[in-house]
């Protein structure tokens, strides 16, 4: 009687989480049927017993339900500003090579941060340009997604005043809106599950995974009183300039990749920020904008979906978890902004 039961409560789990991949109960993550570790039940670590964390600093427990191992590991699941792969503040990049550099673009326009074969990510920039400055100051607002013949967006929403307590996330997939729970349970899965968003925090923490591609770590921040007097930008007092802080982990990009921070994984790139230079300013502007949010049409974008198959046996090697370990090696064992090579 006991294990029928467990039969029912499982198949209630099932049902339940359907759009996910696994279940979280008690410490431990159980795997769903359909994954590679499916019917497993994989305990977390003591040292992070949730995989939700509510804290910058905070790690969380990590399961990846397809991997060989069927292992837990603690995790950092929000933006690592200081980690390779990373986009913030006004706007500060941290290259594929190590390297730190900003790229200032210009406010209300869109630029492609990384343009590949099958992969194309803009950023649109919001900005201010106080009295008597010669440049904007501009921050990261909202990015665009072209992936497998699909269009994704997410941005920041615009406020008068930032409020903990209000969600500052908005979702398009294919020119629709996403509704999506607040709640750091919520998940949500593209029709051929290629697409993956989920919470980590019930309002404004999420991530993007695009299979096989990439990892999208995404925060919503404003431009805090503190932040606006040290830096001097002079805000107007009816918009804190809500933005994104972000961190890529990219898998399987080629070497002509192109994009504001997309070139700096080229095997060969030189970067041209200046070392020792307490803001190494990189430009570019004019052959990274790009017509819109979700416009593959920058001067060097490379980005061609036709040509996916054509290019999938030379990139195939970059694309197989089961043989990568991604965890390890020049970004301090994050796996951010390593380009996975067999």
């Amino acid at each position: 009687m006991m294990a029928k039961i467990s039969y029912v409560f499982l198949i209630l789990l099932i049902f339940v989480e359907s759009a996910t991949q696994q279940v979280f109960s008690g410490g431990s993550v159980y795997c769903l049927p359909g994954t590679r570790c499916e019917w497993k039940n994989i305990a977390c670590p003591k040292e992070c017993p949730s995989p939700y964390s509510m804290g910058k600093k905070n790690k969380a427990c990590y399961v990846d339900c397809n991997a060989p191992t069927c292992s837990s590991q603690c995790r950092q699941r929000k933006p690592n500003c200081n980690g390779i792969g990373s986009a913030c503040y006004d706007p500060r990049f941290i290259g594929g090579d190590g390297v730190v550099f900003y790229f200032h673009g210009k406010k209300d326009q869109t630029f492609s941060l990384v343009s590949d074969i099958n992969l194309q990510l803009n950023a649109r920039f919001i900005g201010h340009r106080p009295t008597g400055r010669s440049r904007d100051n501009t921050w990261i607002q909202a990015l665009g997604i072209l992936f497998n013949s699909q269009s994704f967006s997410l941005e920041a929403t615009k406020a008068q005043a930032w409020d903990d307590e209000v969600d500052h996330l908005n979702f398009n997939y294919n020119g629709q809106e996403i509704e999506l729970t607040q709640s750091p349970m919520s998940t949500w899965y593209s029709e051929a599950r290629d697409i993956k968003v989920e919470r980590i925090a019930s309002k404004n923490s999420m991530i993007v995974t695009l299979k096989d591609m990439a990892e999208i770590m995404v925060n919503v921040v404003p431009i805090t009183k503190e932040d606006d007097r040290i830096h001097k930008y002079m805000l107007p007092s009816d918009d804190c300039f809500s933005h994104l802080e972000v961190q890529f982990k990219f898998l399987g990009l080629s070497p002509k990749v192109e994009g504001v921070l997309g070139r700096t994984y080229q095997p060969d790139f030189v970067n041209p920020a200046k070392p020792g230079v307490a803001m190494p300013v990189v430009g570019g502007e004019d052959k990274y904008r790009t017509s819109s949010l979700l416009a593959p049409d920058c001067k060097l974008c490379i980005f061609s979906p036709a040509s996916e198959n054509a290019n999938q046996e030379s990139t195939s090697s970059s694309n197989q978890s089961g043989t990568l370990d991604c965890t390890h090696g020049f970004a301090a064992g994050s796996g951010y902004g390593i380009v996975c090579k067999k």
